[in-house]
């Protein structure tokens, strides 16, 4: 995908989702191995208030896919699990 869909697909109606997506595209996204860039278009096309709470640790997606790419993104924004 190119990188200005990239861009605008990151952009959301949510500004704690654009504060969390913009820097992951910008530092992480270029670094992932194919797989994962898919699983981050497939996340796109994600509910805003359904990527929130997956972000936030309140929910996590039934998907496999979606749950690799949701962890990459929490390990990488400061917003993984404390245990």
């Amino acid at each position: 995908m190119e990188r200005n869909r990239l861009f605008w697909g990151s952009r959301r109606g949510m500004l704690e989702l654009d504060l969390i997506l913009l820097p992951f595209l910008e530092n992480i996204y270029p670094d992932l191995p194919q797989d994962d860039k898919e699983r981050y278009w497939e996340l796109l096309e994600c509910e805003d208030q359904d990527m929130y709470a997956w972000f936030i640790n309140r929910e996590n997606p039934q998907n496999p896919n979606l749950q690799r790419i949701v962890d990459i993104v929490r390990a990488n924004t400061g917003l993984q699990k404390n245990t």
